[in-house]
């Protein structure tokens, strides 16, 4: 079996693509283990499908299944292309829906991807714990958004509190005098923070729009210190950034 290494930002997953869909639950826990695996935050999986291009299996590095991650949607779609399992636009069924993805001809080797995720929906904004106050919204997957003055002060144990809690994600985020974010993520089933969390980001992008406290169409930066566009179409959000395929190999099953 030939598998492919793919970073987004830091956020890294292990791809390849086969016939048939079953469960690799086992498969991703072994090859996403970081000292015995290839290690990596994800597993991606595509296979055929009679309606779109494709569709995806998605694993977590413990071997939990996610409906959607932002930033494996976009390392998805560039293996996709690549490897002539789909054409420049893209869609593609998930978990969470249908992700339209698209690279433009220039940007088939560089990287530059941008994926529309699913509509995003706000479930609760009164949510106060430890005295702040966060949103919870699902744009794949469900994320807890704390908006705070600095990116630096975030409580690693409080936000895996949280995560159990609410089975979500959490993310803190603020916003600097440009008005563009920087973002930290806690992710379930990675269990510790991430260098970048793509539905996160988009997540703590739609509180802000909401709150009219960003403009469309802004820079977002992860842990990674990558650039990432986001913006808002009306109905889904658009998420914009490089990709690198890092390395590829054999593996024996």
């Amino acid at each position: 079996m030939i598998l492919s290494k793919y970073s987004a930002n830091g956020n890294d997953f292990v791809i390849f693509h086969d016939s048939v869909k079953k469960d690799r639950s086992e498969l991703a826990k072994e090859l996403c283990h970081r000292q015995d695996g290839v290690g990596a935050d994800g597993l991606i999986v595509i296979v055929p499908h009679d309606t779109y291009d494709f569709e995806w299996e998605f694993y977590n590095s413990d071997g939990s299944h996610a409906d959607m991650c932002g930033n494996g949607s976009r390392a998805c779609a560039h293996y996709a292309y690549n490897h002539n399992l789909a054409p420049i636009e893209m869609s593609f069924l998930t978990g969470a829906g249908v992700i339209n993805a698209h690279i433009s001809e220039n940007d088939a080797v560089s990287g530059m991807v941008l994926s529309e995720l699913t509509p995003p929906e706000i479930i609760d904004q009164t949510i106060e714990y430890h005295g702040k106050s966060w949103w919870l919204i699902n744009t794949g997957v469900p994320h807890l958004i704390c908006l705070q003055n600095n990116v630096e002060e975030f409580n690693i144990e409080e936000a895996r509190e949280l995560r159990y809690i609410y089975n979500a994600n959490v993310n803190i985020c603020c916003i600097n005098e440009e008005g563009n974010m920087f973002v930290r993520t806690y992710e379930r089933g990675v269990e510790d923070e991430t260098l970048a969390c793509g539905t996160g980001m988009s997540a703590c992008f739609y509180r802000a729009f909401v709150e009219e406290k960003v403009q469309n169409n802004i820079e977002v930066y992860p842990r990674s210190k990558d650039t990432l566009y986001l913006g808002f179409n009306g109905q889904t959000i658009t998420f914009k950034g490089r990709v690198k395929k890092t390395f590829e190999t054999n593996w024996d099953v």
